[in-house]
């Protein structure tokens, strides 16, 4: 692959990367509420799931699955409700949340982040269409595509830990009740609205 070719594809990668959604979501409100290495923890999660994908669009896999209606929607609708039970999960700890900043339950243990970061990627069947129309117009070669899909996997990284980083920076601010309360609304509203944009759109 020529750098050309190299440059164009990161380029195209970046753009998609940095425009904010379900991952970007996920990302700042981990880190709002435990803080800069659970975003990261977030961020990994995400990344894997993104490899996972990377790896299966290089091995052909995940044409397969866009190929098949049935196993596409199922994946779809399972993505979706996943993705509205983490909204609805936001909303409700909006809503619970206590004036002074204390939450009326406790919230999930240490390391959860990773695993709702890495299902939320996977239950994206977008992902295996957008892995197998944009690798195949830089790379030919299963190395090739499967470089490529980690080459995006790090840039995700790198954006997503920049993400958790930011927020931690501004956590003071950001960590106080009422704003904390109005960012867990309005994730967990993004997160539903993303969740039904996935089941009621098509490919």
């Amino acid at each position: 692959m020529s750098m050309r070719h190299l440059l164009a594809f990161v380029g195209v990668a970046v753009v998609v990367i940095v425009t904010p959604g379900q991952d970007t979501a996920l990302t700042v409100r981990h880190t709002l509420a435990s803080g800069r290495r659970a975003g990261i923890r977030t961020a990994v999660g995400v990344v894997c799931g993104q490899a996972v994908w990377a790896l299966a669009a290089s091995a052909g896999l995940a044409a397969l699955l866009v190929a098949s209606e049935p196993a596409f929607v199922a994946m779809k609708v399972a993505g979706a409700a996943y993705l509205a039970y983490l909204g609805a999960t936001a909303l409700l700890a909006a809503a619970r949340r206590r004036p002074h900043g204390a939450n009326a339950a406790p919230g999930p243990g240490p390391g959860h982040e990773l695993r709702q970061g890495l299902l939320s990627n996977l239950g994206n069947p977008k992902m295996a269409v957008f892995f197998t129309s944009l690798l195949p117009q830089f790379g030919h070669t299963f190395p090739a595509l499967l470089g490529l899909g980690l080459v995006f996997c790090s840039l995700t990284l790198a954006w997503l830990s920049a993400y958790a980083f930011a927020v931690a920076r501004a956590g003071d601010l950001l960590r106080r009740p009422a704003v904390r309360r109005a960012v867990d609304a309005l994730t967990g509203t993004a997160l539903v609205a993303l969740g039904v944009r996935l089941a009621t759109t098509d490919r």
